[in-house]
């Protein structure tokens, strides 16, 4: 009786090592399968300088909002880049209400330091806005390299980490400033419901208000039939076009600022100078495709019905 007591033990023993390490690989192959290498949705994608940077939604419209604001003040690209890497090194692009002390939002601002009361800094407009006023107060800061012209505005305690994200922030900056064309690429779900072309207006009033104050940018909705030719299934029946007239970097910002909205709009097609962003197409095709331009001089953004 020992004796079959012993070998049933020494039975047991690796049939339960090997159920577990079965279950461990099961889980493991469920969480390859599940999280692996496979087309990311919900993420976008600027390209450049040889390289290429993925950001998630979130982060994708916090930069698009931070470049619409340089453009909106008619600086230069290099102000959106040290504005992205210095926003990047300091919340990874998210609006946090946290951080080293009381400091806040996108860019780590703090309250106690002059930047404005809570509330104010976690409102991302104005939160940019103290940013890029700061920033234009830094003589020469054109000339400084990104790390030193973002040190110099934060003074921050990590002082060369700045560096670490150039690359990133002016791929980002030189497709949403409109410089790179047709360039942002965002891989999307299909829209969870209806979008709002009049919100989308109302978002870009926002983020580009002195544009829209002195009529370099004019939008209207519309519902001419010709505008949705070519459209995805499922496409609202009002278009919202924005005239930006002969300015083509205005005209390729505003388009790439579209597609960095689409996640939170439910914009599923933006059209610009002949090409097209089409949120229905994924992985290696989601790209801005030529075609006819059914509105020149205007970007067409189309949201869900």
């Amino acid at each position: 009786m020992a004796r079959r007591r012993s070998l049933l033990r020494h039975l047991v023993v690796p049939l339960s090592m090997a159920l577990l390490l079965g279950g461990i690989a099961g889980g493991t192959y469920v969480a390859l399968s599940t999280y692996g290498d496979r087309p990311q949705a919900g993420t976008c994608v600027a390209s450049g300088l040889g390289t290429t940077h993925r950001y998630s939604t979130e982060q994708t419209a916090n930069a698009a909002l931070i470049s619409a604001m340089a453009v909106d003040r008619q600086l230069p690209p290099r102000a959106a880049s040290i504005a992205l890497a210095t926003a990047y090194q300091e919340s990874r692009l998210e609006n946090i209400d946290h951080g080293d002390r009381d400091s806040l939002g996108l860019f780590q601002q703090r309250p106690s330091q002059g930047w404005g009361t809570p509330e104010q800094i976690m409102d991302p407009i104005y939160s940019t806005g103290a940013f890029y006023d700061a920033l234009e107060e830094v003589p020469g800061y054109l000339d400084m390299s990104v790390n030193d012209a973002a040190q110099t505005v934060q003074r921050s305690g990590f002082p060369e980490a700045y560096a670490d994200h150039e690359t990133e922030g002016r791929l980002y900056a030189s497709a949403l400033t409109g410089r790179s064309g047709a360039n942002l690429v965002c891989s999307l779900e299909n829209p969870s419901g209806p979008g709002l072309p009049q919100e989308v207006r109302d978002r870009l009033s926002e983020q580009f208000p002195r544009a829209v104050d002195a009529g370099r940018l004019r939008a209207e909705l519309s519902s001419d039939a010709a505008l949705r030719a070519g459209a995805p299934q499922g496409t609202g029946a009002t278009a919202l076009v924005i005239d930006v007239g002969e300015d083509d970097p205005l005209g390729w910002a505003v388009a790439n600022w579209a597609v960095a909205r689409a996640a939170d709009d439910g914009i599923v097609q933006v059209s610009y100078g002949g090409r097209s962003w089409d949120r229905s197409i994924h992985g290696e095709d989601g790209v801005w495709r030529e075609g006819e331009d059914p509105a020149p001089g205007r970007v067409v953004v189309l949201v869900a019905g």
